[in-house]
């Protein structure tokens, strides 16, 4: 019988192309604005993020870096693109502890989490991609 273990963990890259997959699949008046965000994956948030935030590394599985576009004005000088981050090990982790959705999913619902802080949604915008929400 072959377990969890038999088999090697989800690298960066997969954990990105699950992301992708999700911005893809907003809808279509999203998409295109979501493609403007870089979609960046790192085992864990730097250490500078974490004690800002006060968290610890494996209690944060995803950032968003950047000014929502409800907020964006043409007078604000760019300091560098909107940022969506992933966080591999606290998403693997969290993975293995619900044990009852698959990684797509749990990288989708992170990924939609932190598009809404990009969009400015409501919890109500949200719920309407992102059925967990609910």
């Amino acid at each position: 019988m072959s377990g969890p273990l038999d088999h090697p963990a989800p690298t960066l890259d997969e954990i990105e192309e699950h992301a992708r997959q999700t911005v893809a699949h907003l809808p279509p008046a999203f998409r295109d604005a979501a493609s403007a965000v870089a979609l960046r994956v790192a085992d864990f948030a730097d250490e500078d993020t974490l004690r800002e935030m006060e968290m610890e590394p494996f209690d944060l599985t995803g950032l968003y870096e950047g000014i929502p576009l409800t907020e964006k004005s043409v007078f604000d000088q760019p300091q560098g693109p909107d940022v969506v981050w992933l966080f591999r090990r606290p998403i693997l982790d969290e993975w293995a502890e619900r044990g009852n959705v698959t990684l797509a999913e749990l990288v989708a619902h992170v990924t939609i989490h932190e598009f809404a802080h990009h969009f400015g949604w409501s919890d109500e915008d949200i719920a309407a991609i992102d059925e967990w929400w609910a």
